[in-house]
């Protein structure tokens, strides 16, 4: 290209930057939330999202009422191993009289039980990080999954809860956020459904209704 057509090009650009231009679209930049809540308590709408998606969902009045129903799972179900790395969780539980049965081995757990960060009512998702899963690894390795929530940490979506986390950890966030959206699904193979491959076969969460009791 020659000195002359290059100072033409030149031109014409300093020309146009001169010349103001309207934005055609000035709300493109602005964030606008498409859904609204189906419900007016997110609890319920959490319930019904996260039984939708195979989890299965209980509602606590209060602590007491969770020892009573976390005792009476447990019995049910005759589990004699279960992994519970959070010692606030730890404490809750001893109403329950299960600590006996607590074990260290991961590997070898029938369940494990963690807190939470938030549960997502839209999606019906439970948000974990590094702080409750033990490094990563309790709501992943173990066959069922145990969440104990409170309704303080019900939100309406995945915005408001990272938006929370921000707030409560700045720039320290945990190196580890997950959405777990149910118990663990696959259709790679013949687009055959198969629960539990990837993950925990079951899910449970448990809400709490007393902020007062909370870990």
């Amino acid at each position: 290209m020659t000195s002359r057509a290059r100072e033409t090009i030149l031109k014409k650009i300093r020309k146009a930057l001169s010349i103001k231009v309207a934005i055609p679209y000035p709300q493109t930049d602005v964030i606008v939330n498409h859904y609204a809540p189906e419900h007016d308590d997110l609890e319920l709408e959490f319930a019904e999202n996260f039984s939708k998606l195979l989890g299965k969902f209980s509602y606590c009045i209060d602590s007491n009422e969770l020892s009573q129903q976390l005792q009476a799972l447990v019995a049910f179900r005759k589990w004699t191993k279960i992994f519970c790395a959070e010692q606030k969780i730890r404490a809750l539980l001893e109403k329950a009289g299960i600590t006996s049965l607590f074990t260290d081995d991961l590997n070898n757990c029938e369940v494990a039980i963690t807190g939470c960060e938030n549960l997502v009512a839209r999606t019906g998702s439970i948000v974990l990080t590094s702080v409750q899963t033990d490094g990563r690894n309790s709501s992943v390795y173990a066959p069922i999954h145990i969440c104990i929530a409170y309704q303080k940490q019900l939100v309406y979506d995945v915005e408001k809860s990272l938006s929370s986390m921000q707030i409560k950890y700045k720039r320290n966030l945990p190196s580890l956020i997950t959405f777990a959206t149910g118990p663990s699904r696959t259709a790679d193979i013949e687009k055959t459904l198969v629960v539990g491959v990837h993950g925990p076969k079951e899910v449970y969460c448990f809400l709490v209704d007393e902020f007062l009791s909370r870990p």
